[in-house]
């Protein structure tokens, strides 16, 4: 797996040994972004307060970083994907702008040391049917974890019955086993 573009294009992306994490694939982050950097509601990526959220490798938060967000927290609990974490940021040198948040994604709760302000982009991959989607959305919602017109891009299995109440489906795309929900909280 590589960056696919942006500062640090084409740099490979570690991932962790074993079955426990199910990266995204290149064509699949690069068809995100691209929606990302063309829709009329998506905020700007450029100088972007974003979260990885069950981050795996965490090529959804690095290839933001990559894009222009200023910094990103990665939620990551499996020990093997947190260690493939650590290691792209120390060898992509994203130390000052990243933050690994060792924490269970269903019951999250973020200090406010642990924020640079509310998130304008979070980018959730969690295993693929098991629902975790669910509690993570009531929590970012609770806490305010969302920036005023921020989006919360969610991946899920093609085949997942989603029903995301109090959101806002913003586009909803689907791309070989991955669908992929764009979301906003309803006003």
């Amino acid at each position: 797996m590589r960056i696919v573009t942006g500062s640090l294009r084409g740099r490979n992306i570690i991932t962790p040994d074993g079955r426990n994490t199910r990266p995204t694939s290149d064509q699949t982050r690069e068809s995100i972004f691209n929606i990302l950097t063309h829709a009329e509601w998506a905020p700007d990526l450029d100088g972007a307060i974003v979260a990885d959220i069950f981050a795996g490798s965490g090529a959804l938060g690095l290839e933001a970083i990559s894009r222009g967000a200023e910094f990103c927290l990665f939620v990551e609990t499996e020990p093997k994907a947190r260690g493939a974490i650590r290691d792209n940021i120390d060898k992509m040198g994203l130390f000052g702008c990243t933050r690994l948040h060792r924490h269970d994604a269903t019951k999250l709760k973020i200090a406010p040391g642990n924020l640079r302000g509310p998130f304008s982009h979070i980018f959730m991959d969690p295993p693929y049917n098991k629902g975790l989607w669910k509690p993570v959305l009531s929590r970012l919602k609770e806490q305010g974890l969302l920036a005023e017109n921020g989006v919360i891009i969610l991946e899920e299995s093609k085949d997942a019955e989603i029903d995301p109440r109090g959101f806002e489906i913003l586009a909803d795309k689907t791309w070989g086993a991955a669908r992929v929900l764009f979301l906003r909280v309803k006003s």
